[in-house]
C-alpha cells in the first residue's frame, strides 16, 4: 500500500485545524506516522482512502456506526426528511415521534431531550443536577473520558486554560469499589455520581450499581449513567435495562443516529422539568441548540431503532466479535504470542492488547501492530465491529492479524521494534505535551 495522497492531505490537514482532526481521537499521533488514512468513502464495514486503499474498519467512527456505513434504511430516512426541510422556527412532528421512539426504549425516563455530542448532555445533567441539589461537587468514576468541558477535562492533564477551582469541583472514585463511592459521598457534598454502567473490559461487580444506587439516595446525589457506548451496543435500551439499575438521569450518543449527529438526556420528570415550563423553582438553561432538533438525524435515529426492532444487530455484532477474538487469539496462540497480544471484552466491544517482551503494555509495539494490520488491509484502534461485519470480513481480519504477528514475534524475539516500526510511536490522545509526537520533529 501507498499512502502519498493521504500524507499530502493530513499534512494540509495540519495547516488548517488543531491537530489536524477534529477529534483528538482521530488524530494522526493516534496511528503509525506516514500511515494515516483520510477516507473517502465507507460502505457496509470497510472503507476506502484518498489513495485507493481498501480497509476493513473497527471502531465504526468512535463506536457510532453500528449497522454499518451508509446502511441504506438509515440514509433512506435522513434523505426524505431533508427533502422536506431541515431546520425550521418551530418544533417539527419528527420531534415528537423521535421522542415516542426514545422513551419507549429507555422505561425508566420520563422526558428527553435531544443534541448532538455527548459532552453537550453529560454537561447538561451535571447542571441540572447541581441546581437540583443546591451543591456543587461531582463525583466521577475513574473512566477515561465524559466530556470535553471544563468539569472534567479541567481534572486531565490536558487542562490548560480550565481555572484549577473548577477542576477542584470534580472528585474521582474507582469502578466496581463501592467503599471508595460510599468514601466520596461521607466527605463531600456530592451533587451528582456520573459512570458507565460497564465498560468493554469490566462488568459491574454483583451489587456494585445497586450499592451506587443506594448510596445516591441516601446522601441526595443525583446518579447519571453514560450510556454513550452502551447504549445499542449493550442493549438498545442501555446497560441499565440489562443490570436492572434505574439512574437519575441518562446520557445517551454514539450509535443512536448510526453516524449521523445525535445524543439525549434523558431522565426523572422532576429533574427535567428544571429546565422546563413546569416548574415554580429557578429555572435551568438546559439544552438550547440551534441544530438539535434537525430532522436529518432525527429521522436516522428512528430507523436505527425500526431496525433494532427487526433485524437484531446487537446479536450479529456478539457473533462476529467472538467469532474475531477466537480466531485472532488463536492465531496469537500459534505465534507463541500469548503473553503479548490478546483480544479482550464484550463481544460486540473488543480491544486488543500489545505487551513488550517484558509482558508491559506497551506504545512502540501497539504501534508496531497497527502498522502491519493496516499493511494487510486492517484500519482501527480496536476490534470494535458492526452487524455489518460479515463471515469474510471477519475471515480476513484474522488473517491480517496472522501475519501481523509474524513481524510482532520478530520484535519480541528482539526486545524491541527497531528497525521494524517505521517513525515514532503512537501517544495517548489526552497529553499535557504535543510532544512525543510534536510535528516537525524526531524526537523519541
Amino acid at each position: 500500500m501507498n499512502f502519498f495522497e493521504s500524507n499530502r492531505l493530513q499534512a494540509r490537514l495540519h495547516e488548517l485545524v488543531p491537530g489536524g482532526a477534529h477529534t483528538y481521537a482521530r488524530g494522526s499521533d493516534q496511528y503509525p506516522e506516514n500511515m494515516t488514512p483520510i477516507l473517502v468513502r465507507g460502505a457496509g464495514a470497510r472503507v476506502w482512502d484518498a489513495d485507493g486503499n481498501e480497509f476493513i474498519e473497527y471502531g465504526m467512527g468512535l463506536r457510532s456506526v453500528t449497522l454499518g456505513h451508509a446502511y441504506r434504511p438509515v440514509l433512506d430516512a435522513a434523505a426524505a426528511a431533508m427533502a422536506n426541510g431541515m431546520n425550521f422556527s418551530r418544533p417539527s412532528v419528527l420531534e415528537v415521534l423521535a421522542a415516542e421512539d426514545f422513551l419507549s426504549l429507555v422505561p425508566g425516563a420520563d422526558m428527553v431531550k435531544f443534541a448532538k455530542n455527548g459532552s453537550d448532555v453529560t454537561t447538561a445533567a451535571i447542571k441540572l443536577a447541581r441546581a437540583a441539589t443546591g451543591r456543587t461537587t461531582v463525583a466521577a468514576c475513574n473512566h477515561p473520558f465524559f466530556s470535553v468541558d471544563d468539569w472534567f477535562i479541567g481534572g486531565t492533564d490536558m487542562c490548560a486554560g480550565i481555572p484549577g477551582v473548577i477542576a477542584a469541583d470534580t472528585v474521582r472514585f474507582s469502578y466496581n469499589d463501592l467503599e471508595s463511592v460510599a468514601a466520596v459521598l461521607s466527605t463531600h457534598a456530592v451533587a451528582a455520581v456520573i459512570l458507565e454502567a460497564a465498560t468493554a473490559l469490566v462488568e459491574p461487580a454483583p451489587g456494585f450499581l445497586e450499592g451506587v444506587r443506594e448510596l445516591c439516595d441516601r446522601h441526595g446525589a443525583v446518579l447519571i449513567f453514560d450510556e454513550m457506548i452502551t447504549g445499542f451496543r449493550w442493549s438498545e435500551h442501555g446497560a441499565q435495562s440489562v443490570y436492572g439499575v434505574t439512574p437519575d438521569l441518562s446520557c445517551w450518543g454514539k450509535a443512536m443516529g448510526n453516524g449521523f449527529p445525535i445524543s439525549a438526556l434523558a431522565g426523572k420528570r422532576e429533574l427535567m422539568e428544571l429546565g422546563g415550563l413546569n416548574t415554580d423553582r429557578d429555572r435551568v438553561f438546559l439544552l438550547s441548540t440551534t441544530h438539535g432538533p434537525e430532522t436529518a438525524s432525527l429521522a436516522a435515529f428512528r430507523a436505527v431503532v425500526h431496525a433494532y426492532a427487526t433485524e437484531d444487530p446487537i446479536g450479529r455484532m456478539e457473533t462476529a466479535g467472538r467469532r474475531l477474538a477466537q480466531g485472532v487469539n488463536a492465531a496469537s496462540a500459534e505465534a507463541g504470542l500469548t503473553d503479548y497480544v490478546r483480544v479482550l471484552g464484550r463481544p460486540s466491544c473488543l480491544i486488543f492488547t500489545t505487551a513488550d517482551a517484558e509482558g508491559v503494555g506497551s506504545q512502540p509495539f501497539r504501534t508496531l501492530f497497527l502498522q502491519e494490520m493496516l499493511n494487510n488491509g486492517v484500519l482501527g484502534q480496536s476490534f470494535v465491529d458492526s452487524a455489518a461485519h460479515t463471515d469474510a470480513d471477519i475471515d480476513a481480519t484474522i488473517d491480517a492479524a496472522r501475519a501481523a504477528m509474524l513481524v510482532y514475534a520478530k520484535a519480541i524475539d528482539a526486545g524491541s521494534v527497531t528497525g521494524l516500526l517505521t517513525g515514532r510511536p503512537v501517544a495517548p490522545a489526552i497529553r499535557r505535551t504535543a510532544a512525543p509526537r510534536r510535528l516537525g520533529t524526531d524526537e523519541v
